[in-house]
């Protein structure tokens, strides 16, 4: 594994070998301590300096979901724009070890393995260290424990049992160790979490950095995979009910596990706007929406009264990387802005996506509705207008250069009548003017978590970096109402799953049975859209192959004059002189998807297991 790999080269630098030591130059040609490092003993020694070292640790997290490629594009709520990307590798089966899909560094095997060897450094030096502040060693120590935790859970998330490395190791170590079982590494999980909030209790923590109420969160999340079907032997697909994926039996009482977690986390702290007693407007609804893709309130220590955000990507002048940072929290918009914007569309969502989101009085999407076929972005759940930018959307002023196509800041992702037998395309199509290469294959773009200030040029800058949620309140209200119906308990489950209605202007949930887990799962669907739920969710309820699998649909709009009328110059949408036709499309430009069985856990490369003859592959690989 990478893990043991870079061990010599770890050992003949410093345990710190992310901190850089800023000193004047050295005269004496004889002085053998390097100038740019900063010694182990150093480092143990001041508090200042070990901080820095944990800051090191958190550094693994990446940039969360913001890359340019997101874990969307795995699922049914996106397709990935530009080809090449070693993403069809996925989507169509043929991922083998020797042949790896994309794979983001926040989940890779060997990135996650270099990440909790830093941890279990921390971990063993930092109970030892000759700096006198307990109460930060504590803090450290927990910090720690948490972000081994979370490394480990999301090497659980991707590959099921894996080898728990509790310390560093050293040459004399044998370097070859089996994967643990399942249970065993989320007990390890487990341990490692209630560790971290027993030492990060009164914390005041700064947003960014874990805290009590973070390791609690986290914990719902293992607990609430733990107990779902993909876990448990007598419902998992063949080749995976074996003890590095499941367990055998016991799954209630798993559930009750997960409902406790999650109702410690619900007890010691609020939502954003989770008190309300019936929906808001339609339009308050769109924005507490958008509000909440923007952060909401950020957490901070365990008070957290009104926060949504409970573990963050966020700005810290300590949390490395931070140069580069602007790939993440403002390069979003350019990666995923429309192409008219000289964005380049990524992560655009599919139709399957758009389709679910609900109509304003509860009532499912119906292609089959002469209604709503005919003005299908009507009525819709206010969550849809925050996260899909649609043919006809109201969006940011363009850039001057296209300001002439189009004056009115308005969507154009459709093809227009000219008025001379010919069509327009809409400038933010693939056939636009403007960047076509960089042009939407789905005709939408990605709105969530794009700044709507329009004062930010063609999303080059932000006043207001975006945080990515790691863990935000929503996700463990529903963890909680998972846990509630899986249990029986439909009351409990519905007056949760309200309350995360009502703040966006939906209806209450009155459904039972069956109907009410269809409503819930949708529910989560489109709550959590983009924020690396639905690829887990899918697989853990074990409704990837009619999901995951289903292939990717686009809408193709056109656009016809009325009778009488006369076309738009310069083109703007307008219902009362065009007629707008809106036809679903299947597309396979990119990639043509399909579900294997293999899929629910990706591979370990051949390079790692080459590297430890003692690891077992994953089924059908």
């Amino acid at each position: 594994m990478k893990y043991f790999n870079n061990l010599k080269t770890v050992m003949a630098t410093s345990a710190l070998a992310m901190a850089t030591l800023f000193t004047a130059c050295n005269d004496d040609f004889l002085e053998t301590t390097p100038l740019d490092k900063i010694s182990s003993s150093a480092t143990w020694s001041d508090g200042t300096l070990a901080e820095a070292f944990v800051f090191s640790v958190y550094s693994y997290l990446g940039y969360g979901g913001f890359e340019e490629q997101m874990l969307a594009v795995y699922t049914d709520e996106a397709m990935f724009t530009h080809a090449g990307r070693n993403i069809n590798t996925f989507n169509e089966g043929s991922e083998t070890p020797s042949n790896l899909a994309w794979t983001s560094g926040t989940y890779e095997w060997g990135t996650m393995y270099s990440a909790i060897r830093q941890a279990n450094v921390a971990l063993q030096s930092i109970p030892e260290a000759t700096f006198e502040d307990q109460a930060l060693k504590d803090q450290l120590m927990g910090e720690a424990h948490f972000l081994r935790a979370y490394y480990y859970q999301q090497l659980a998330r991707f590959y099921g049992g894996v080898p728990l490395i509790d310390s560093p190791y050293t040459l004399e170590d044998d370097l070859a160790i089996a994967r643990n079982t399942y249970e065993e590494t989320i007990n390890f999980i487990i341990a490692d979490l209630d560790k971290a909030a027993n030492l990060l209790n009164g914390k005041n923590m700064a947003a960014g950095r874990a805290n009590r109420l973070a390791a609690l969160a986290l914990k719902s999340r293992v607990l609430t995979y733990a107990a779902s079907d993909l876990h448990e032997s007598s419902k998992a697909p063949a080749g995976f009910g074996t003890s590095l994926h499941a367990y055998s039996g016991g799954q209630q009482a798993r559930w009750t596990a997960a409902q406790q977690a999650a109702k410690a986390v619900l007890d010691l702290t609020t939502g954003y706007k989770t008190d309300l007693s019936a929906p808001v407007s339609h339009s308050d609804g769109i924005a507490n929406a958008i509000s909440i893709a923007m952060g909401g309130k950020s957490a901070v220590a365990d008070a957290g009264a009104g926060s949504e955000l409970i573990f963050q990507r966020t700005l810290s002048s300590d949390y490395k990387p931070e140069d580069n940072w602007p790939l993440g929290g403002t390069h979003f918009g350019v990666n995923n802005g429309p192409n008219g914007y000289h964005n380049w569309s990524g992560n655009p969502p599919i139709q399957q996506l758009v389709d679910d989101y609900e109509l304003m009085d509860g009532s499912s999407f119906d292609w089959n509705n002469a209604t709503h076929k005919a003005d299908p972005y009507a009525n819709r759940d206010p969550r849809m207008y925050a996260t899909v930018l649609y043919d006809g959307s109201k969006w940011k002023p363009r850039p001057s250069d296209v300001v002439s196509i189009d004056p009115n800041d308005e969507i154009q992702t459709g093809y227009y009548a000219d008025g001379s037998g010919g069509f327009i395309n809409g400038v933010d199509t693939r056939e636009s003017p403007i960047e076509n290469w960089n042009g939407s294959r789905t005709h939408y773009n990605t709105r969530k978590f794009i700044d709507p200030d329009p004062s930010i040029v063609e999303n080059l800058t932000s006043h207001q970096l975006i945080p990515w949620p790691f863990i935000r309140y929503a996700e463990v209200v529903l963890n909680y109402v998972e846990a509630s119906i899986e249990l029986g308990q439909e009351g409990e489950a519905q007056a949760w799953l309200n309350k995360i209605r009502f703040r966006v202007g939906m209806p209450a949930v009155t459904d039972s049975g069956e109907a009410l887990k269809a409503r819930y799962r949708n529910e989560r669907r489109v709550e959590l859209a983009f924020e690396e739920h639905r690829y887990h969710d899918a697989r853990r309820w074990i409704i990837a192959p009619e999901t995951l699998g289903r292939g990717v649909q686009v809408v193709n709009v056109t656009a016809t004059l009325k009778s009488g009328k006369a076309p738009l110059v310069p083109y703007r949408h307008d219902k009362a002189v065009y007629d707008y036709a809106y036809e679903v499309q299947n597309n396979t430009e990119v990639e043509t998807r399909t579900w294997k069985d293999k899929m629910y856990y990706r591979p370990i490369s051949r390079d790692e297991m080459n590297k430890n003859d003692l690891l077992v592959q994953n089924p059908g690989y």
